[in-house]
């Protein structure tokens, strides 16, 4: 039974709500434990661990060991995942890419899962799989430390690097080394990779394809806890208007007139990380409008024009994302340790580029 009463949070959820939220979840959950973004899409792997990470922050264990077990049962040989898969299905893959920051991802989600359980057993069971999930991504890292995007269908290697996927890698890259420090196995090869991709996010922007239209490009380098400090406040405050429509949330890409409920509750797991709850909170209020009957939230709305959701999708990554930005801003220790950086090793970087 879901454990709501620290998801209650002052004009987001009630505990009622929360409950709601998470059953809605549990309903787009499959039998054998895949997370599509709603039942009859398509799963990508990403999505799918922080869906389970939000089923983790209302105790819902055994669902979220579920899906960190169906990704278990299905990895490909070289450790990666396909990007995306048919409600959930891994007999019908739709996307034979593997994208490097869907690969990683998997080591946020058994650190957070392993955090919130202490159950040694399933982090012995996995980590052979965040092992090879690691492997397969560092094969990818370039000279300059950054990432490349993925390998195409046929294994060709897409060596251009994308900032929001290389900073969400370098949280996983952290989270895989607290797993093996947990375990008494050093990888000090994870912590030069680590070291040399925050290098790269917080002084070479050129290392990685302009897109910075996008606003997780803005957020997503302090969100993934290469850049803090100082550094971290200057590049959310330089581009704040550009992105935060007030009272509706944060856009997508730029110019177009649309909120989305991820991004902004992103945004929210970010400014926490700063140290600003108070505007994280603020963030999270804004997005209200985007609850439907049920719990869910839509992925989008457009506030100009035709002034509609858009898509029309109600999906489980979306709620969840809202679920874990209000876990650590009620406190839940597992998920303020995750994207706060508690327990996490830097990585051994060439200077101190990751604080300010």
């Amino acid at each position: 039974m879901a454990k709501t009463e620290h998801l209650v949070l002052d004009g987001v959820l009630t505990a009622e709500q929360a409950a709601e939220t998470v059953a809605g979840i549990l309903a787009g959950q499959r039998t054998d434990g895949a997370i599509p973004w709603f039942r009859g899409h398509h799963l990508d792997p990403w999505d799918h661990t922080e869906a389970a990470m939000a089923l983790d922050t209302a105790g819902e264990h055994e669902a979220a060991a579920r899906a960190y077990e169906w990704l278990a049962r299905h990895q490909n040989e070289d450790g990666s995942w396909y990007a995306a898969y048919h409600d959930g299905n891994a007999d019908e893959p739709t996307d034979l890419g593997r994208e490097s920051n869907f690969v990683a991802y998997i080591a946020v989600g058994v650190w957070h899962h392993y955090l919130s359980t202490g159950d040694d057993a399933f982090l012995d069971r996995m980590w052979p799989v965040v092992y090879a999930a690691v492997e397969f991504v560092l094969e990818l890292q370039q000279s300059g430390g950054q990432i490349g995007w993925k390998r195409e269908p046929d294994g060709t290697a897409v060596n251009d690097a994308l900032l929001t996927g290389s900073s969400s890698i370098h949280q996983a890259l952290r989270c895989a080394l607290a797993i093996a420090e947990e375990r008494e196995e050093p990888q000090p090869d994870w912590e030069l990779a680590a070291g040399a991709l925050a290098h790269a996010i917080c002084h070479h922007p050129e290392r990685f394809l302009d897109k910075d239209r996008y606003s997780m490009d803005w957020y997503y380098p302090v969100l993934g806890g290469a850049l803090t400090g100082a550094a971290a406040t200057t590049r959310i405050e330089e581009r704040w208007n550009d992105f935060v429509v007030p009272g509706l949330g944060v856009r997508c890409v730029l110019p177009n007139p649309w909120v989305t409920g991820g991004e902004s509750c992103e945004l929210a797991l970010a400014l926490w990380a700063m140290g600003e709850s108070d505007r994280a909170l603020e963030i999270l209020q804004s997005i209200q409008h985007l609850r439907a009957d049920g719990g869910m939230y839509w992925t989008g709305y457009v506030f100009e024009g035709s002034q509609a959701m858009w898509p029309e999708e109600l999906t489980t990554w979306t709620a969840g994302s809202l679920l874990l930005a209000v876990a650590v801003l009620g406190g839940d220790e597992a998920t303020t340790a995750v994207f706060g950086g508690e327990r996490l090793p830097r990585g051994l970087a060439p200077d101190c580029c990751a604080v300010g």
